[in-house]
């Protein structure tokens, strides 16, 4: 069975070091979940066990009992180039996300190609009330529309967000921290203006103070806001 051949192969890639250091920054899984695979090597397990005919198998068993499965589950999600499937596979396997890193890791290369289509379940995401279903409308957002594709009325969606959670508070500050590099004609005045709540904004700013991508003038702008904060 591909589970137990998984979790084998996981069992054989552990790394204890890597353990311990891996759960620190997870805090909102418990350590006894982890089992210690480092990312490079999940990655390629997925591109592996993509291949296999059974791995819809993998796929419906939720939840899983470890986080290292939850990742191999993202990454092999990521892997799918169809992008119905792929879709499909990722709304079953939302509500079972637990945490920042699997939400944020989960990457599917079908959304690129497919945005038109990609857009009315992300609205549907940010209106969820499973935490990392939120935080991963937001993450597609800013992964795919704030190029080409950016329109202003996706920072509304954002900034419209009220939540007492940490996880989309910190992941809206990321979303706008980036856009103020991207599109700054359309993001600067949701700074300038406080149009975010106080804690997005807070944190909004300092990571684009922190950027390397926002322009020295722009950032002393955003110097003397922090200061009133």
């Amino acid at each position: 069975m591909i589970e137990e051949d998984i979790l084998k192969e996981l069992s054989r890639r552990r790394d204890k070091e890597y353990l311990a250091f891996q759960s620190a920054l997870i805090p909102t899984v418990g350590k006894d979940a982890f089992i210690g695979v480092r990312t490079p090597d999940l990655r390629a397990m997925a591109k592996e066990f993509s291949k296999r005919e059974d791995v819809t198998d993998f796929l419906c068993a939720l939840p899983h009992s470890y986080f290292d499965q939850n990742q191999l589950h993202a990454f092999i999600i990521s892997e799918w180039k169809d992008f119905s499937s792929c879709l499909s596979e990722v709304e079953r396997f939302l509500p079972y996300v637990d945490n920042w890193a699997t939400c944020d890791q989960m990457t599917p290369k079908a959304f690129s190609k497919h945005r038109a289509e990609l857009l009315p379940h992300i609205r549907a995401w940010l209106s969820s009330d499973v935490v990392y279903t939120v935080r991963f409308g937001v993450k597609m957002l800013m992964d795919h529309f704030l190029g080409e594709a950016f329109s202003p009325i996706y920072l509304e969606w954002v900034a419209a967000l009220r939540s007492e959670e940490y996880y989309i508070n910190m992941m809206a500050a990321w979303y706008f921290a980036t856009a103020l590099a991207k599109q700054p004609q359309s993001a600067l005045a949701y700074f300038a203006e406080r149009k975010l709540p106080p804690v997005v904004l807070k944190k909004a700013v300092q990571k684009a103070i922190e950027s390397f991508r926002i322009p020295e003038d722009t950032k002393a702008m955003l110097r003397a806001l922090r200061a009133s904060l």
